[in-house]
């Protein structure tokens, strides 16, 4: 499967071996959306010197349904999927793709009218931390594993509380680990609040808020020395202090008719991007006053693109992401202005997950598309593109030093850049 290559840079298997580093599965640490700190940025990767014609597919295997994250660690690979009425995770081999263990739950869900196309779920992405492993289901309800073995360590279900746990096309956000908590926010469409469970037990350590659930993640932070949850809900956009569960602030960002509140938040040098569907893309500044209290100024609005459910990264004081306008088009956008620097061509596709690393930006469209392109406010240029599915891939990739792991419609493959045995 040879790429559309801009630059067109033929290769022999021999500067293969030479260009792409060496293989050190075991070291490879992904444990969650967008990764370890939630930015997309693949922390020590080193590119290659020139990028494969193609990609060697090395196993595939069948995990059912699911936009969620594979998470990779010591060696394996945790799968969160669905199969018939189970939601169902796996822990697999990352060297063969052979499963280690798995586990089910029962997990009955009606989709919302319009979103059929979208399937059941999971939509959330699991994650890894301290031998333990976290699901969200498209119900709402999370649950804690041991990573080892797949022994259930407790699970919580707030639908005796909410009753329907989940907003209308279930569940989406993506439980975040922040040491001894794992903090979340559960509810439906009339209310909810922000959670943080103790990792260990699932006990209770705070709630804070009455407000409804959106489809957006939280974001772990520091503004002005204060360590805060980023929590974007159906009304307001606001800072938590992450140990207690106070709210510091909030300025409102509320979902308007069907333009849902999607996207995860972006976070630069003490700003906090946000794009909402039909609304644009704005950065706010929240700032500590001198006697405790907090104000959040809106430093600019660029309404000429906008984020429907693609999160932006954010590389170098530059914002790369996905607008929904002109039937989907890749665009950058700088930070200290919000001016847009340039946009791809249109009709790209309806949904983009990002990575970054040193010098690129990794896309991975929904239609199977994975476009490498440089990171940089100079102008859209494509280096490499791989098929690397013929069915939607609406979850994030997974960059490996010697290859990738891509979810799609059911089934998980590992490419490598290099055959296996070269």
């Amino acid at each position: 499967m040879s790429p559309t290559n801009a630059r067109r840079l033929p290769l022999v298997a021999a500067a293969l071996l030479c260009c792409v580093a060496p293989a050190r599965s075991a070291d490879t640490e992904w444990t969650g959306w967008l990764g370890p700190q939630r930015t997309g940025f693949v922390e020590g990767y080193q590119p290659p010197a020139t990028w494969p014609d193609e990609l060697v597919k090395q196993w595939q295997v069948d995990v059912g349904t699911g936009y969620g994250s594979p998470l990779v660690a010591d060696g394996r690979v945790w799968q969160h999927g669905r199969q018939g009425e189970n939601e169902v995770i796996r822990c697999l081999d990352l060297k063969t793709g052979e499963t280690i263990w798995e586990q089910s739950d029962r997990t009955p869900f009606k989709i919302g009218g319009g979103a059929e196309f979208h399937g059941k779920g999971p939509k959330s992405s699991p994650a890894l931390a301290e031998g333990r492993v976290f699901t969200l289901s498209i119900t709402g309800v999370l649950t804690a594993r041991d990573a080892g073995t797949g022994r259930k360590l407790w699970q919580r279900d707030y639908s005796g509380e909410f009753g329907q746990n989940h907003p209308y096309w279930g569940a989406s956000t993506s439980p975040l680990v922040d040491g001894d908590h794992v903090i979340v926010h559960l509810g439906n469409d009339e209310r909810g609040a922000l959670f943080a469970f103790d990792a260990a037990t699932g006990e209770e350590v705070w709630r804070q808020g009455k407000d409804a659930a959106a489809y957006s993640s939280a974001i772990l932070v520091a503004i002005d020395g204060v360590r805060q949850v980023i929590d974007w809900n159906q009304r307001v956009l606001t800072g938590v202090d992450a140990a207690t569960g106070t709210q510091l602030w909030e300025t409102p960002f509320p979902q308007v008719s069907s333009d849902q509140n999607m996207p995860t938040p972006s976070f630069h040098d003490g700003h906090i991007i946000v794009g909402a569907e039909n609304r644009g893309v704005r950065s706010f500044s929240p700032r500590k006053n001198r006697d405790g209290t907090w104000t959040v100024a809106e430093d600019w609005h660029q309404k000429d693109v906008a984020l429907d459910m693609s999160t932006a990264v954010v590389r170098d004081g530059l914002l790369y992401g996905f607008s929904h306008y002109r039937r989907g088009q890749l665009f950058c956008l700088d930070l200290a202005t919000g001016d847009v620097l340039w946009s791809g061509p249109g009709r790209t596709g309806d949904n983009v997950t990002f990575l970054t690393v040193e010098g690129y930006v990794l896309a991975l469209t929904d239609t199977g598309t994975l476009q490498i392109f440089a990171a940089t406010g100079e102008g859209y240029e494509p280096v490499a593109t791989y098929k690397v599915a013929d069915t939607p891939s609406w979850a994030p990739p997974v960059l490996l030093e010697d290859g990738l792991l891509i979810k799609a419609e059911t089934t998980l493959t590992r490419w490598g850049f290099v055959a296996a045995g070269q």
